[in-house]
């Protein structure tokens, strides 16, 4: 029963964690830059983002946006986060499906319990794939612009891919534990099962035998 419990808590646990990192990588305030100094540009309102696909700066009072579309211009640290962050969006679609599919409340057609464990098992894997990818990206972003620009803080999507990161790497860590057990409890009842099914039909051979 424990180990159903947390099954579920950790299915719920990382589906909310793929939508973090969905968020993450669709919006783009993943960090705020300054040209000037952090007073300067508080006081002239000329803080601006800096994200996946667009970048955006204050000029003279008037807020102005650029799609980073022209991959032969955009830094690599970017064009590697944004494959990662599309990894990570792309792998979690499988691996929560099959996370759900494999719930002990879930059952298709007449599988056996070790087909389910052993799906449980890939969509642990996968989602730990997810979190790893999300961690690298959402690490090497922030370090890649400091190093080009003038970092001034953080933003709301790279916030939201640290906790889709953390989530998943949650769930998939506890699903592959809580898959592991059960196989484990499944196999060594059907051992002493058949240990008992041996025992109890071994003296009415011998007896017949005998006879």
């Amino acid at each position: 029963m424990t180990a159903t419990c947390l099954q579920f808590l950790s299915f719920v646990v990382s589906a909310l964690g793929w939508v973090g990192i969905l968020i993450a990588t669709s919006t783009n305030s993943w960090v705020q830059t300054c040209s000037h100094g952090a007073a300067s540009c508080r006081r002239f309102d000329e803080l601006g983002s800096y994200g996946l696909w667009t970048e955006c700066f204050t000029s003279f009072g008037i807020y102005h946006c650029k799609n980073l579309a022209d991959i032969l211009e955009i830094p690599a640290y970017v064009q590697i986060s944004r494959a990662l962050m599309i990894t990570a969006s792309i792998l979690g679609l499988p691996a929560i499906f099959l996370v759900l599919t494999a719930l002990p409340c879930m059952h298709l057609g007449s599988e056996t319990e070790s087909v389910k464990h052993k799906r449980s098992l890939l969509g642990a894997i996968l989602l730990l794939c997810v979190a790893l990818c999300t961690a690298v990206a959402t690490i090497w972003f922030p370090v890649g612009v400091h190093h080009e620009k003038h970092l001034y803080n953080f933003g709301y999507s790279l916030f939201a891919g640290w906790i889709g990161t953390a989530l998943c790497f949650f769930g998939g860590a506890v699903i592959s534990c809580c898959t592991g057990s059960a196989a484990d409890r499944t196999e060594n009842r059907y051992y002493y099962s058949s240990q008992g099914s041996s025992s109890t039909t071994s003296p009415t051979h011998a007896k017949s035998v005998h006879i």
